[in-house]
């Protein structure tokens, strides 16, 4: 299996990247990013159990059965990669709305 492919097994799976992107601006709670990524909570469930086995992020113990997420050390160092997607998203888009 090639480098790439391998991390396309932990943070290839549809929402994995836009939670980590979401995680990258400090801890949320569960309940919050179900809310702001608006996706159902089974997916979401899968995803963060998913990323805490790769060791991506870690769950936090928070009062009154709530649970929040926040990236470890290995989680945090997507931050370039992340970055640099969306500034290729932006200019896919920009490109497409220049060439009509």
């Amino acid at each position: 299996m090639s480098d790439l492919a391998a991390a396309l097994e932990v943070v290839g799976a549809r929402w994995a990247l836009l939670i980590v992107e979401r995680l990258l601006d400090g801890p949320q709670r569960y309940g919050d990013l179900q809310r702001d990524l608006g996706m159902g909570t089974n997916v979401l469930a899968t995803r963060l159990r998913e990323l805490e086995t790769a060791g991506i992020l870690r769950r936090l113990p928070l009062r009154h059965n709530t649970r929040a997420y926040a990236l470890t050390p290995r989680g945090l160092a997507l931050r370039e990669t992340i970055d640099t997607l969306a500034r290729w998203g932006a200019e896919r888009t920009d490109d497409a709305a220049t060439s009509r």
